[in-house]
């Protein structure tokens, strides 16, 4: 594995670094303060900036498309998005937010030349937003197997019947599109059951319930939503590859989607630690610097120590990803869907720590960052699920060496 970058990488690292440094962190604060003002509208920051990061070509970065996005592969992506990772702004700026990304990968990849025209070309513009209709809250959707949501086929129509939440992006006004998750054929096979089908958010029948917090934040105007669809009627032009194929597009979707969490973290568990080492070498405890303290250094020694293997194992599996595919990639994929998060959130705590009240409040970007990196122990499966997935992978290739030697070697 080689992961020295090639130049064009690089040169997308300087100027994704440059336009983040004169157009996002400068424009952070507005962000906020407009979302405070108007909570469930689009700010006008983000909409101000689009077009000049469009204008820069770091625009759909995460596609590995060249005609829509940028060409580049899952390695080659990574460090461009542990850059935009650093602030929670940057990626809508530059049309790499979840769960548009995924969701266009699905179109890019299963769609119809009809659901791109109608659909992936204004993802890809910026024009609409979108969310992925899957997770339930009378099941335990850990197992996607349990999904009780239903799509009947009535003619041409499929009638669509269920309740979703954890919808991210659902409260946003510009979300125009669902990808919904039900069961088509419940006497199916257990993972051909399931289907994934358009639904417009403006469809009749389709309701926000409520939009869900995360300890508190309602991250508006994003937002988190608690969706009822109620006999919701679509064509049947909507299906997403053909019925029963549900299971095989959200593999082929949470490949990608798990492991941009993942880069993300790392900016975010970058930025941290910085914030960290500017704070503790600003103030005085004790009779001399915070900085000076050996807890304290040994948290920073520690934060460097997790972030750099954090890294590479990322960079491992985006490789993997990219030479031999997600599905002989899915030990790396689970390991690290479970190692970037706590890492960042032990970096992120540490950082509270060193800020004191500071670090719990709104006055720095740590409490909310830990809120956000806390949902990826559950969000794209809980850690209890990627951890049985690696441990049944690692006994398959120990029964697998014992049954050729024919013997237990200790």
């Amino acid at each position: 594995m080689h992961f020295d970058f090639s130049q064009k990488v690089k040169d997308l690292q300087q100027r994704l670094t440059a336009f983040m440094d004169e157009y996002i962190y400068p424009n952070e604060q507005r962000f906020y303060g407009e979302i405070e003002r108007d909570r469930w509208k689009p700010t006008r920051v983000i909409e101000e900036l689009k077009p000049k990061a469009r204008a820069a070509g770091l625009w759909n970065l995460f596609l590995p498309d060249a005609e829509g996005g940028a060409g580049l592969t899952n390695l080659e992506y990574a460090p461009l998005c542990e850059i935009m990772g650093r602030s929670v702004m940057a990626p809508e700026v530059f049309n790499c937010t979840a769960p548009d990304t995924g969701n266009m990968e699905v179109l890019a990849r299963y769609g119809t030349p009809e659901q791109k025209e109608r659909w992936l070309k204004p993802l890809l513009a910026g024009e609409i937003r979108s969310c992925f209709a899957m997770t339930e809250p009378a099941v335990a959707s850990s197992d996607a197997t349990n999904i009780e949501a239903s799509i009947v086929r009535e003619g041409n129509d499929y009638v669509i019947n269920g309740r979703k939440w954890w919808s991210s992006g659902a409260g946003d006004p510009r979300c125009k599109i669902a990808i919904f998750m039900g069961k088509t054929d419940p006497s199916a096979a257990k993972h051909k059951q399931q289907s994934m089908i358009l639904v417009p958010m403006d469809a009749p029948g389709v309701k926000i319930e409520r939009l869900l917090t995360v300890f508190g934040y309602d991250h508006a105007p994003h937002g988190h939503g608690d969706v009822t669809f109620i006999n919701v009627r679509v064509p049947i032009t909507n299906m997403l590859l053909g019925e029963g194929r549900g299971f095989e597009i959200a593999q082929g979707r949470l490949g990608p989607g798990r492991i941009h969490h993942c880069m993300r973290c790392i900016g975010v568990a970058e930025r941290a630690l910085e914030v960290m080492c500017k704070r503790v070498q600003s103030r005085v405890a004790f009779g001399k610097p915070i900085a000076e303290q050996g807890t304290i250094r040994a948290d920073i020694a520690v934060s460097r120590m997790e972030i750099e293997q954090l890294r590479l194992l990322t960079l491992k599996a985006a490789y993997m990803m990219d030479t031999v595919g997600n599905k002989e990639a899915r030990a790396e994929i689970a390991m690290i869907k479970v190692v970037a998060p706590n890492v960042t959130l032990r970096v992120l705590d540490r950082a509270i720590q060193a800020h004191g009240g500071a670090g719990v409040s709104q006055d720095t970007f740590l409490a909310g960052a830990w809120a956000s990196v806390r949902t990826l122990r559950l969000a794209d499966g809980p850690d209890e699920v990627h951890t049985e997935a690696v441990a049944k992978l690692e006994l398959g290739k120990w029964e697998r060496r014992s049954a050729k030697s024919g013997s237990h070697r200790i």
